[in-house]
């Protein structure tokens, strides 16, 4: 092999063309990165490049399960019409196979090689934009959801206990990510400045608000302090009403779960893909 990793580097980043095509490439043109990049733009996969900035929104999310190992990816495309073709779809599902046989929770560079090459068939920009695995603890249990368009998945694990209550309840949440589309799991999670943005925007329309202009200082704080609260149990998984019984929170119905399973739950991994999000 007459060049290096940093070789192979530089061609990808001149040509944006594949981690393999840029191997196959220099090894035909014993490491000349001049005559690698001529010869990869005379076999168009230097195309790519051009395409790197185009809008990738469509694409599909996939889940693999098998035991008690699970993973999700998130891939990439630019038309809805290659989202659902044949080649495609099983590319997107040899990624979800990667990421379980790697068993990590990142795109790695195997996925780029794989979408590399279907990325100059179709002539789109593609990615594995996410990827995640989990694998589940003893006394736990797990639950997916990928919506019929493909454009969401949801996957829960609950720990404490493996009742059948504790997974019909695990779907459920699945099935509430989906629908709600939480930004954050808890409040802890929300950045002070998104908090400090929405205060100034709730002071702004109460200012504005005749009504508001009669009310005491200390009665006007705690109005806002409400909003606030409001708009972060709107975003905020733990704190959304509960799907199946809206007059609880998430929070409230794992507890009840619990008890009705006669255990202690807790969420051992919650994550959502929204497509594109």
């Amino acid at each position: 092999m007459n060049y290096t990793a940093n070789d192979v580097k530089t061609l990808r980043d001149n040509t944006g063309a594949g981690l393999l095509d840029c191997k196959k490439a220099l090894n035909e043109t014993n490491g000349d990165i001049a005559a690698a990049e001529k010869l990869l733009k005379e076999k168009g996969l230097a195309a790519m490049a051009k395409r790197s900035d185009r809008a990738s929104g469509e694409g599909r999310i996939v889940v693999k399960q098998e035991g008690n190992k699970v993973a999700m990816v998130e891939v990439t495309c630019e038309t809805d019409f290659v989202s659902n073709n044949a080649d495609f779809v099983a590319t997107a599902e040899k990624a979800a196979e990667i990421t379980f046989a790697n068993g990590k929770s990142e795109v790695t560079d195997e996925h780029k090689a794989l979408i590399d090459t279907i990325s100059i068939k179709f002539r789109e920009n593609m990615a594995v934009r996410r990827a995640a695995f989990v694998e589940v603890p003893a006394g736990s249990v797990v639950s997916t959801y990928v919506h019929h368009d493909h454009k969401i998945g949801a996957l829960v694990v609950v720990k404490g206990s493996d009742a059948d209550s504790v997974k019909d309840f695990a779907h459920v949440c699945c099935l509430h990510l989906a629908s709600n589309k939480p930004e954050y799991i808890t409040k802890d999670e929300v950045p002070q400045s998104y908090i400090d943005e929405q205060t100034e925007i709730f002071k702004a329309q109460m200012a504005e608000d005749p009504a508001m202009a009669k009310k005491p200082d200390n009665v006007k704080e705690g109005i806002l302090k409400g909003k606030v609260s409001k708009n972060l149990a709107a975003i905020c998984f733990m704190d959304q009403p509960y799907l199946d019984d809206e007059k609880k929170t998430v929070a409230q119905a794992i507890a009840d779960a619990g008890k009705a399973a006669g255990a202690t739950l807790s969420f051992e991994k919650v994550v959502l893909f929204v497509l594109g999000k």
